[in-house]
């Protein structure tokens, strides 16, 4: 990779410097009508008001405006299948019924390296084309499954955090590991050769506990706590079924997350898929452990699986740290607009309203706090790595039509994520480097 060369974006910008959940939005939330965004090797170096920022830009900085535009955070999604692109918008059933006549076989295709790579290839322009520039990401079984994957996030520079599933049971032949010793062994040289290679970060991944026996999650724990910095991963109270099918796996746990406690899996960037029925207990042990829940609202209303408590996990008595998550494929779009969009509903069936800024903050700085990572990523602001989406406000007819109606920014990005999608992606830049351009003749570039 070569160096990032000195860019400055101009366009509207908006950002946070705080959690609109929990304090009022004219101390958190961040926006600015003309802004200047500077880049340079890799990382922000100036941003506020065009006017100000604009007589001190050094020589030779190239500018590139774009109007009717606004400048955001690249979205960061905490939980995806990358194996699952090709299966999206499959018909089935609830969980344990779709994971069995969809999911087992699709990542059977997985013992091909070949068709890993392609995969990768596949989902990371995804991931692009729809303004993501951090995912947290399940790989298969197979450990070359997260080589392509971190292997094509290195070419475009993306901050992927990704490891191998770890499964010993209750899935097909081909989708188990041969042993608990063999997972480990497996993953551990994934993190030798991954973990902290550029941008990429290691999760270990027990896929969830109905599929992992207590031997498995033990040994993750164990190996979780031999290297700093590495994540944990996996799915937690997503489906009524499946709640009741780990109660009779593991009688002697209190409960779905005590399985993982009592493993050592819960703790600071561990982060748990969905928590659609999780009880106040395990709220609270979150809050307590800085453990993560992502909320996946395509997949939960897909699947059926039941209503994410949003205000109540983001409660300011005891605030759980939580991200949005695409969930693809049982989640239906990779756009976090697309989350957004849904999320909002999912809210209102609750009582609740999602306003735009807290939901914007869900997919930037909110995502970034939950992964442990708002000390760099999740901003526009001097010091944070340089990932920005830019939105296309009049993307499409009827979008250019609504926001030629608003009156002020927050009704503009409430717009946003309820009609936008792809489309509404301008442009998508990763560490300083323009990756994707909506309107290149090959809109995507590596690094």
């Amino acid at each position: 990779m070569t160096q990032a060369p000195r860019i400055a974006l101009r366009a509207g910008a908006i950002t946070f410097r705080g959690n609109p959940f929990l304090a009022p939005e004219a101390e958190t939330f961040v926006y600015e009508s003309d802004a200047l965004l500077v880049m340079e090797a890799g990382r922000i170096t100036a941003f506020g008001p065009y006017e100000a920022l604009w007589p001190s830009l050094a020589e030779g900085t190239e500018i590139r405006s774009f109007p009717d535009a606004l400048l955001c955070p690249g979205f960061i999604d905490t939980h995806v299948h990358y194996p699952q692109t090709g299966m999206i918008a499959s018909f089935a059933g609830e969980l344990l019924e779709w994971l069995e006549r969809y999911t087992f076989p699709t990542e059977l295709a997985f013992a091909d390296p070949a068709y890993a790579d392609a995969m990768a290839k596949v989902f990371l322009r995804q991931l692009l084309r729809n303004g993501t520039t951090t995912a947290m990401v399940y790989c298969t079984v197979h450990p070359h499954s997260a080589e392509a994957l971190f292997a094509e996030s290195h070419r475009f520079d993306t901050r992927m955090i990704a490891g191998k599933v770890l499964m010993d049971r209750n899935a097909p032949e081909g989708l188990l590991d041969e042993s608990v010793a063999r997972s480990i062994a497996e993953s551990e040289a994934l993190i030798a050769r991954w973990h902290g290679t550029g941008r990429q970060l290691y999760a270990v991944t027990p896929r969830f506990a109905g599929t992992s026996t207590p031997e498995q999650l033990e040994a993750a724990g164990h190996l979780l706590k031999r290297q700093a910095g590495l994540f944990l991963q996996t799915h937690l109270s997503e489906n009524r079924k499946e709640i009741e099918w780990i109660a009779g796996l593991f009688p002697e746990r209190a409960d779905y997350l005590d399985v993982y406690a009592h493993a050592g899996l819960v703790g600071p960037r561990a982060v748990f898929g969905h928590g659609v029925h999780v009880s106040e207990g395990n709220l609270c042990t979150c809050h307590e452990t800085g453990a993560a829940l992502a909320h996946c609202p395509t997949s939960n209303l897909f699947l059926g699986s039941g209503l994410f408590r949003l205000f109540d996990a983001l409660d300011p008595r005891r605030p759980v740290r939580v991200g949005l998550g695409t969930d693809v494929g049982a989640g239906t779009s990779f756009s976090q607009l697309a989350s957004l969009n849904e999320a909002y509903k999912v809210a209102a069936l609750q009582g609740g309203r999602l306003d735009a800024v807290k939901g914007f903050y869900l997919a930037t700085l909110g995502g970034a706090h939950a992964l442990h990572l708002d000390d760099r990523l999740g901003r526009l602001a001097p010091g944070y790595e340089a990932d920005v989406c830019v939105l296309d406000l009049k993307a499409t007819e009827l979008l250019a039509l609504r926001t030629a109606r608003s009156d002020d920014i927050s009704d503009q990005l409430f717009a946003l994520m309820t009609l936008g999608d792809d489309r509404a992606i301008r442009a998508t830049y990763v560490a300083g480097r323009c990756a994707y351009d909506r309107d290149r003749a090959e809109p995507f570039q590596y690094a």
